[in-house]
Parts: structure tokens; C-alpha cells; sequence
């Protein structure tokens, strides 16, 4: 390979090498002798390969390749091998738990590498309980067996443009939203669509003087 991206025997064994000449011209008989054909011939523009020597350069390359390959695999394999710990978000809240979470692992696990990823709570529950993940900051979805521990939690809130009539109001009963129209949660959110359903529901049966708080958009 040398000799045919160099074009010259003296070029490829002094530069490339780091051989003699006749140390490579040596070499590269025996080669031939080997393989039968003759792989390089000698012109008036130097050393080029033949057409025996172009079909054979491209699998001395692969050749190469996989020896790097081999050599950086044994490397890998006489190292320990470096934990890895996933940690999901449902989007939006890497804002609020990223920093503790990882001022933790710092100090828990400081030799772990540590990869974030921010998700639906479906995928995120999916995640850990298909293994890609090792924890995650998710709402609890009943549909997934796993082990949940509350850290935190969020007020219902409507959200509505600035000009509308109920914005007058610093709070508001849920019977005033009847008629209304809302735009849904997609199906990826239903675990949150689920909470608000229930909870209007259940205002509207009690007809309590529960209240809602709203913030203006």
C-alpha cells in the first residue's frame, strides 16, 4: 500500500516505512511469490500497480482495517469497563431536576457516565422497563409495572389567551369552563389528560367551591 500511494520504492521505504529499499523490494517479491501474480511493475512514471495489485490494494485495505480494529478492541477488552447510567426527563423538567439530579450522581456514582434524555411519559416508562433507562422523572402510568416514588408536584392551571372574559377573575370554578373550547392533550400525554378529566369530573359531581387557578398567556 505504501509503494502504490507513494509510487516509488525508495519514497514508501525511507518516508512510510522507515526500511530500507532492498528490504522492501525483498518483501514485496516474496508477497508476489505468495500470492502467485505479479502486483507491481516498474514504469517510466515509477512503481504502479498492475491490475492483479489494484484487485488485491483493496482488500489489503479492509485487511488493515480490521487489524486497527482488532488491536483497538483487545485495548478496550484489558480496560474495565466504564458504567453507564441512563436518566430520562419528561420533557420540560430538565430544567428543574437536571441539576440536583446529576450534583447526586456526581457524588454517588463519580466514576459513571451519565447520558440524559427527555421524553412522553409513556416512552420514558417504556425506557426503564424495556432496560434503555435506569431512572426517570415521569407522571406515574398505570399501564407499566413499575416502582414509583413522588418528588414533586404540579397545580392544575388554565391557560388562556389574554383577552379572554375569564381572565377577569383571579380564580375561577370549574363549572365556568363548561362550553368552553380546550385544546387536548395528545394521546402521548394521556396519563396528564387522564388527572384532568378525573378532576373535572369530580367537580362537577361534588359541585364544591373548589377553584381553579388561572394564569393569563
Amino acid at each position: 500500500m505504501a509503494v502504490a500511494e507513494t509510487g516509488s520504492l525508495t519514497a514508501a521505504a525511507e518516508r512510510r516505512l522507515h526500511t530500507s529499499q532492498p528490504s522492501l523490494s525483498r518483501q514485496i517479491r516474496e508477497l508476489e511469490d505468495q500470492v502467485g501474480v505479479e502486483l507491481l511493475s516498474r514504469g517510466a512514471r515509477g512503481v504502479e500497480l498492475t491490475a492483479a495489485g489494484r484487485a488485491f490494494i483493496d482488500h489489503a485495505r479492509l485487511a488493515l482495517t480490521q487489524v486497527d480494529a482488532a488491536v483497538e478492541a483487545a485495548r478496550r477488552a484489558a480496560q474495565p469497563a466504564k458504567q453507564k447510567f441512563a436518566l430520562g426527563f419528561l420533557t420540560g423538567m430538565e430544567m428543574t431536576w437536571l441539576p440536583e439530579a446529576m450534583h447526586i450522581l456526581r457524588g454517588e456514582l463519580p466514576t459513571v457516565d451519565v447520558t440524559v434524555s427527555s421524553d412522553y411519559s409513556p416512552d420514558l416508562a417504556e425506557g426503564l422497563e424495556r432496560g434503555r433507562l435506569d431512572l426517570a422523572f415521569l407522571r406515574a402510568d398505570p399501564d407499566f409495572d413499575l416502582t414509583y416514588q413522588v418528588v414533586g408536584q404540579e397545580p392544575l392551571v388554565v391557560l388562556m389567551p389574554s383577552d379572554h372574559p375569564l381572565t377577569a377573575f383571579d380564580a375561577i370554578h370549574p363549572q365556568q369552563l363548561v362550553g368552553q373550547p380546550f385544546v387536548a392533550m395528545v394521546n402521548k400525554a394521556k396519563v396528564l389528560r387522564g388527572v384532568i378529566d378525573d378532576y373535572l369530573k369530580r367537580s362537577e359531581a361534588l359541585s364544591c367551591p373548589d377553584h381553579t387557578n388561572t394564569r393569563r398567556g
